[in-house]
């Protein structure tokens, strides 16, 4: 070794010393960003919470299909293996229940607004 200085090192000049602390800043202040994010607690809770909604609207579509899919299927098996009068009668039986359905939902909109009446009338007493 000697005693001698090092001459090999260029002194910065000016402008490289600007592009320098201008460099350094950036890099702070995109840390300063990923700290913050980090401890952004309702942030993470936010982006958690819509990941799993994804995923269980996704899920929720593949059951869906998978459902109809198994449906077809056992009504396709259920009307092949099944004897034309009886497919007839549960035909006619539907329709009744399809008829019957408005009837029964008029009547028990009847009794709910009876029966809010009566509440009304017994607390008023």
């Amino acid at each position: 070794m000697t005693n001698e200085p090092r001459t090999d090192i260029a002194t910065p000049t000016p402008d490289e010393l600007r592009e320098q602390v201008e460099r350094t800043r950036d890099e702070l202040g995109q840390t300063i960003e990923a700290l913050v994010g980090k401890a952004d607690i309702k942030a993470q809770a936010r982006e958690k919470t819509a990941d799993m909604m994804r995923h269980a609207a996704a899920t929720a579509g593949v059951a869906a299909d998978q459902i109809r899919t198994k449906t077809r299927h056992a009504a396709r098996l259920v009307k092949d293996t099944t004897s034309g009068p009886v497919l007839d009668r549960a035909g006619r039986a539907a329709s009744m229940a399809r008829a019957h359905r408005r009837l029964l939902l008029v009547a028990g909109g009847a009794a709910l607004v009876v029966l809010l009446l009566v509440r009304r009338s017994r607390r008023s007493r």
